[in-house]
């Protein structure tokens, strides 16, 4: 492999929850007819003109978004070849980590031996223990947890222990050090995918979550993408919770975003401060604030800012910029749980052949092995279609 990368930068940008259609296994996962992008454009008017330029309307058909005759990018989508649908699971298969089986989920509660435990090791007992929205969670139980000092613990449909805690009530680092507690008893068969510190503030009744969140996951396994860049000194900044999902491990330079207009922002600094690497993105409002939430308007409103804020990017004429989603969160559905859909695959640059036709990739890893090809190295899984995609120079 050569040491020049053919595409210097790379600039990588996870939409939270973009799914582009249920999977066939949909139905082992009560998705059945979960569809993100198809169900929100049948129920509202889309505005799309740049993605449709990609070729987002080529990927399949959509309500308001036609195939473009000529695309100017290389266009697809994959599939998620690990069992679950979370963002774990995602993410680190586009590093090239494909899960043998699923996180596990807890519908009902934590089991009494890890909460006795979590407990006894905090001095405090806590309230919740249940799967809730975490919005709703807070209102509910918010005003006793502020009398009792007792942290809430809840869970969702994704492989998460949740506290959260009142950030006059219990210090953030208070907060944080219980997070790192239940990380370490949350192991074995318990290993869930993160442990996650949800403190708010306000008053009874108008409870709101702060953007003080931090994760907490699980180690992934030696050899994902961004070691391997690591290894070869390229350059990886993460933006959103990309350090968190990872332990920050290949991470050169990381920050935290407040919401997806931060994270947008601190994109376009990134890239104008940063002209070589890898560039990883999660844009979590998708999923956090619309998905889960069932909030069809929102998450219509936040694809058409997105699709505005694209011609913004200072992208180089060396660069790749790679849209893609890392499950579904189809906010038309009864159910407000994650999807188990296909996830739009959208590549442009300069050095980008136009209208590419990428097919169904049978895995995300083919995106992070496509990625490794380019920076001169390779991961344990996925195909690459850097071939398939590069001009010739």
């Amino acid at each position: 492999m050569s040491d020049l990368p053919f595409f210097e930068r790379i600039v990588w940008i996870v939409l939270d929850s973009v799914g582009i259609g249920a999977m066939p296994d949909a139905a082992a996962y009560h998705d059945e007819g979960s569809d993100t992008l198809g169900n929100i454009a049948k129920r509202r008017k889309l505005e799309l003109p740049n993605l449709r330029r990609l070729g987002l309307g080529n990927i399949r058909p959509l309500v308001g978004i036609a195939p473009e005759d000529y695309p100017v990018g290389a266009f697809g989508k994959c599939a998620l070849a690990s069992p679950g649908k979370d963002t774990t699971t995602g993410h680190w298969e586009m590093t090239g980590i494909i899960l043998e089986k699923p996180f596990p989920v807890y519908p009902n509660g934590f089991p009494a031996e890890v909460i006795d435990e979590f407990e006894r090791k905090i001095g405090r007992n806590i309230l919740g223990n249940k799967a809730a929205s975490g919005t709703e969670i807070i209102q509910e139980l918010g005003e006793e947890h502020a009398r009792t000092g007792s942290p809430i613990v809840y869970t969702s449909a994704d492989s998460v222990f949740q506290i959260a805690a009142h950030e006059g009530v219990v210090a953030l680092e208070e907060l944080y050090r219980m997070c790192e507690t239940a990380r370490e008893i949350l192991r074995d068969v318990n290993e869930i995918g993160r442990v996650i510190a949800r403190p708010f503030e306000g008053d009874p009744g108008h409870f709101v979550r702060t953007a003080n969140r931090k994760d907490y996951a699980v180690p992934p396994p030696a050899g994902m993408l961004l070691d391997q860049l690591a290894a070869r000194q390229i350059a990886v900044y993460g933006i959103g919770k990309i350090s968190d999902i990872f332990l920050h491990r290949g991470i050169t330079a990381s920050t935290k975003t407040k919401n997806n207009a931060d994270g947008m922002q601190k994109t376009v600094d990134c890239m104008r401060h940063y002209a070589q690497g890898l560039i990883f993105v999660n844009l979590v409002d998708f999923d956090q604030q619309y998905g889960h939430r069932n909030d069809v308007p929102g998450y219509a409103r936040a694809l058409e800012d997105v699709d505005r804020w694209l011609p913004s990017l200072p992208l180089k004429n060396s660069d790749a910029l790679v849209i893609t989603a890392d499950h579904g969160c189809d906010p038309t559905t009864p159910s407000t749980d994650h999807s188990r859909e296909y996830t739009p695959l959208l590549v442009y640059g300069d050095r980008v052949r136009e209208g590419v036709d990428l097919g169904t990739r049978a895995t995300l890893a083919d995106i992070g092995q496509t990625a490794a090809e380019n920076f001169g190295t390779t991961i344990r899984a996925g195909a690459s279609f850097l071939h398939e995609i590069r001009k010739h120079q």
